[in-house]
């Protein structure tokens, strides 16, 4: 059988080759010379789906496509686009290098060196100087050079012999250098919204370059291909064209058209959809702001009570392939500050927790970890220990805290007696309730209250239990 997706042609215009085969008599053609997401891409920034913040009248970006920002007044002639993968990045460097007196070169940051940038530049400088010719370089995934690398790029960009399109997946103030950065225009690129991916695919259906309407969508396959591109237009329009060959494989087409008509379209199922593509792409790093993002709002959705945001977060790191012992130590760490004493056991769960991930591992640590996750996340809060703490370093740093009450002196040393250590010191059990009245603290720090219980859960208790103690201990302070 024709394959109908058959991408072994190379068009980075993605035209139609008029010597292609008609796909078994239905009008589509057999072998596409480049892949659906290519085939689409825009090209001209009116064409963009998405990222409307960035391609209003006079943006940056509006300037360097049409080259006005290499004749006007001076200013940022390189970015770096930031976001995640199918934002458009490559689709706006394209864009860019179609402007007038352009020469379009691109490199590859998995693949590319020193040597490789360096003579992208001498030729730069030559198509500027010799050619009256701007180049435009488009560097993927720059986040995977190193220093020394990226520190290449720089002449270039000072002097502006090429206009540098850097892209990242990563946040470039953790991975690009700050010579770099001060010197380039940072666009951050947001993920497409449903209706953005929904009108790219619909478009994909109906244009020439795409489907050319030879396929048709069930709506609830539309819903489940926008859902799972998760903001992604190169994975809508790469499952959308999987989605289209399962359909055709599977006699999609509702039937051969009349003599002298036009063909039937090839219907495409849900089911044709769902075996396309059955997974949504999770959005995640583990060395980069994601990585940081999607612990904090853990942690948050743990100390506001959400449980089901926690659940989620917690979920969304796990099917990233997160380590779930780091997941573990930041649980503990959010029993002892955000639950601490209005919920005793919750650290004894925490740490139970994470004894039983280094044991057992994944996939069955998810559900100890989820029931950790269960129980911090509905106990009653108070960070009050973790105040204390806090309160009682800043007092160190600010040097408080002189001399220790000499009864509180170790006196079993030679010598420590004649100097008065441990003279007057009361045994606590040797006293009603085991507590006695005596002073504890250095001089400049009796009456200083570093713990403050809060009325939540068990603290309620702690509280009263604890003004009775003070009123005991500190009887005789002022003598």
């Amino acid at each position: 059988m024709t394959d109908l997706f058959d991408s072994s042609f190379s068009d980075p215009d993605g035209g139609q080759d008029p010597a292609n085969e008609e796909w078994q008599g239905q009008g589509i053609p057999a072998r596409p010379r480049s892949p659906l997401a290519v085939r689409m891409r825009p090209r001209s920034l009116d064409d963009v789906v998405g990222q409307q913040h960035l391609l209003g009248s006079g943006s940056p970006l509006r300037l360097l496509a049409s080259g006005a920002q290499q004749t006007g007044p001076a200013g940022p002639s390189s970015v770096i686009l930031w976001g995640p993968p199918g934002t458009g990045k490559t689709t706006l460097a394209h864009v860019i290098a179609r402007g007038p007196g352009r020469k379009f070169v691109e490199l590859s940051a998995i693949t590319a060196g020193v040597k490789d940038v360096r003579k992208v530049m001498d030729e730069a400088l030559t198509a500027r100087d010799l050619h009256r010719r701007t180049t435009v370089l488009f560097l993927d995934e720059i986040h995977r050079f190193n220093k020394a690398q990226q520190d290449a790029l720089l002449p270039g960009v000072e002097n502006r012999w090429v206009v540098l399109i850097a892209a990242t997946t990563e946040n470039p103030s953790f991975s690009v250098v700050a010579p770099l950065l001060s010197r380039s225009l940072l666009l951050t690129l947001r993920p497409l919204t449903d209706d953005d991916v929904r009108a790219l695919v619909l478009r994909a259906v109906a244009d020439p370059r795409g489907l050319s309407g030879k396929v048709r969508l069930r709506e609830e396959a539309l819903d489940h291909l926008v859902r799972l591109a998760g903001g992604d237009a190169r994975r809508a329009l790469t499952t959308l064209e999987a989605a289209a060959g399962v359909a055709h494989a599977d006699g999609g087409s509702p039937g051969k058209a009349n003599a002298g008509s036009s063909p039937e379209p090839v219907l495409v199922e849900l089911c044709h959809a769902e075996r396309a593509v059955d997974a949504a792409a999770v959005r995640y790093d583990r060395a980069g702001d994601q990585h940081y993002d999607v612990i904090s709002a853990f942690i948050k959705s743990i100390r506001g009570s959400d449980v089901d945001a926690a659940l989620h977060y917690l979920a969304r790191m796990l099917e990233a392939g997160e380590d779930p012992r780091f997941v573990a130590r930041r649980i503990i760490i959010s029993a002892a500050e955000d639950i601490g004493m209005a919920d005793p056991t919750a650290l004894q769960t925490a740490v139970a927790a994470a004894q039983a991930v280094a044991l057992i591992g994944m996939p069955e640590a998810r559900i100890v970890l989820a029931e950790a996750v269960v129980h911090l996340a509905t106990a009653p809060k108070s960070n009050a220990a973790y105040l204390g703490i806090n309160a009682a370093i800043a007092d160190v740093r600010a040097g408080l805290g002189t001399m220790i009450p000499a009864p509180l002196r170790d006196a079993h040393y030679p010598g420590s007696k004649q100097l008065g250590h441990g003279k007057g010191y009361i045994y606590s059990h040797d006293e009603p309730h085991s507590v006695a009245a005596q002073q504890y603290p250095p001089d400049d720090l009796v009456g200083r209250d570093y713990y403050q219980p809060t009325a939540n859960g068990a603290e309620r208790e702690i509280s009263a239990r604890l003004t009775r103690l003070r009123g005991i201990i500190r009887s005789n302070d002022a003598k």
